[in-house]
């Protein structure tokens, strides 16, 4: 069977307090709108990453229709890039095996990140470049919204990247388009291949309201 993988990595630093349970409702209704779908949840599978001052797996890479509800983040501490990166790649590298063990065609796996700020660790490239170097590196789109960086998060991001609108006044609504954005892809990359009887292709959204696309031209 062909699976293609997904991760949210979620910052949940204390910066995020005030929004933190609008993006869990977001996980929650993306939760429904997957795992009642047969089709689109039995080729893809999720799993679901916090991150502060350290880095937690919170829901390892699960069907999602074998799952009752997804954990929820919690915000608190700093915003270690770093953590972030180092656990996704252990996680990577350790679903997709298992996944190959099993028989099943993997995707490259597609991350969704999210941040509303700058990462409070310097040497945060350094796990960021190894994730990259890594056998089954990951597609990233990447988005920041309130006090993030533009350019860190073009950096961080090798697909796509996008940056809540300038005076854009509420971070609770940019939170409901990214989880909705992340629905979206995972419904179109899969039903697009079903229909058309060929293997899946990642899709994303070129445009999500309340965002601005951002350049990931680079020197």
């Amino acid at each position: 069977m062909q699976i293609l993988p997904f991760y949210a990595v979620c910052d949940e630093s204390g910066s995020m307090s005030a929004d933190i349970d609008t993006l869990n409702k977001a996980l929650f209704d993306l939760h429904q709108e997957i795992s009642t779908n047969p089709t689109i949840a039995d080729k893809t599978r999720f799993g679901l990453i916090g991150f502060s001052t350290d880095a937690h797996e919170l829901q390892p890479l699960v069907d999602l229709s074998d799952l009752d509800e997804l954990p929820a983040l919690e915000a608190s501490g700093l915003t270690s890039f770093g953590n972030a990166f180092e656990l996704l790649r252990q996680a990577i590298e350790r679903d997709v095996r298992s996944l190959k063990a099993d028989g099943h065609d993997v995707y490259r796996p597609v991350v969704f990140f999210l941040s509303d700020g700058v990462p409070t660790d310097s040497d945060w490239d350094r796990p960021y470049q190894d994730l990259l170097a890594a056998a089954f590196r990951p597609h990233i789109i990447a988005f920041g919204i309130g006090q993030a960086d533009r350019s860190v998060i073009a950096r961080v991001a090798t697909f796509k990247a996008f940056m809540q609108d300038e005076g854009a006044a509420n971070p609770a609504v940019a939170l409901r388009e990214f989880a909705a954005s992340l629905t979206r892809s995972i419904v179109r990359s899969v039903s697009g291949a079903t229909e058309a009887g060929q293997g899946m292709s990642l899709q994303v959204d070129d445009h999500v309201p309340g965002f601005t696309s951002v350049s990931l031209d680079k020197l």
